[in-house]
């Protein structure tokens, strides 16, 4: 009878052991498939969060501009073309103010197409937005800059017109990605893709409508949503017609504008399309600030003459 029991117990404990669920054994696999489960779940994770960031990256990029993430480099002197001023040890070297726009050997798309794929790798991309009312000359500053043959060459979309303008300083080529976003307010959806990425946001008025410049506020707030970075300059266009004013209200105009120049924190020029004032030196005032190049013009506050304040 006691050997009919103890076969009978040690039956049961071989069987509760085999059962499903029983012994210490059976529980380690579901542990490890358990394991195995959230690993597959996590390499799922990170591969989509990857998927997710490159194809913002992406969408943000510009096919014209390059993505904008270029890395600047500073620009060595120039061969034979500086001026000193002073004399000895306390001699200070003015370098050479950038070539103008007509120059053939310094820009545009001249030389031919081998020794633009030659150069290409030292090519840096600078991205600049301009914004601002409709009807102020935002489109035809843009030209004036790039050159009747470069309009030719620029990508025009409802509401936003891209293009590009390349040059030689200092040994380097520098190509402005130019993008100009319409005024209307139907077309403010471009105004985060054309602002992301830029170096330089010009905020735009017409020096003969005030109302233009009292709109630079809004301008100025949509555009430090998507760029803080960015350099930030106050351009008055149609100075031809501003001349024309009676001085009490050019007077006027000019302590305004320089009222919101200091409140952005932005370089104000007074420009003129039609006479090419102050185009060429917006840009150069650009390129100075991004490489640390020597900046040689002066301020002017004289009322009745193109404004240049800094």
């Amino acid at each position: 009878m006691t050997t009919t029991t103890t076969a009978m117990n040690v039956t049961k404990a071989v069987t509760q052991l085999c059962a499903p669920g029983g012994g210490r054994r059976r529980g380690r696999p579901a542990v490890l498939r358990l394991d195995l489960r959230w690993g597959r779940l996590l390499r799922l994770a990170v591969i989509s969060r990857v998927v997710r960031l490159v194809w913002d990256q992406l969408l943000a990029c510009s096919s014209c501009a390059g993505g904008g993430g270029g890395r600047y480099r500073r620009l060595g002197p120039a061969q034979g073309a500086t001026g000193v001023a002073g004399a000895g040890a306390g001699a200070v070297t003015v370098l050479s103010p950038l070539q103008r726009d007509n120059d053939d050997g310094c820009c545009g798309r001249g030389g031919g197409a081998e020794h633009e794929a030659a150069d290409v790798e030292d090519v840096v991309s600078l991205k600049v937005s301009l914004l601002g009312d409709c009807q102020i000359g935002k489109t035809s500053f843009m030209v004036k800059y790039v050159g009747d043959e470069e309009e030719q060459n620029g990508l025009q979309m409802t509401g936003l017109n891209l293009m590009d303008k390349t040059l030689a300083v200092r040994g380097a080529r520098i190509a402005f990605s130019i993008w100009d976003v319409a005024g209307d307010s139907q077309f403010l959806d471009h105004v985060p893709i054309a602002c992301k990425d830029a170096v330089a946001i010009l905020y735009m008025f017409d020096l003969t409508s005030r109302c233009t410049l009292t709109n630079i506020i809004d301008w100025y707030e949509r555009a430090r949503k998507w760029n803080k970075t960015a350099i930030p300059i106050l351009i008055g266009t149609k100075f031809d017609d501003f001349a024309q004013l009676p001085l009490e209200m050019q007077w006027t105009i000019v302590n305004e504008a320089r009222a919101y120049a200091r409140a952005m924190k932005a370089t104000l020029f007074f420009s003129s399309s039609t006479h090419n004032i102050n185009v060429n030196k917006i840009f150069k005032f650009i390129t100075a600030k991004l490489f640390n190049l020597p900046w040689t013009v002066e301020r002017n506050l004289t009322v009745g003459e193109p404004i240049i304040d800094f």
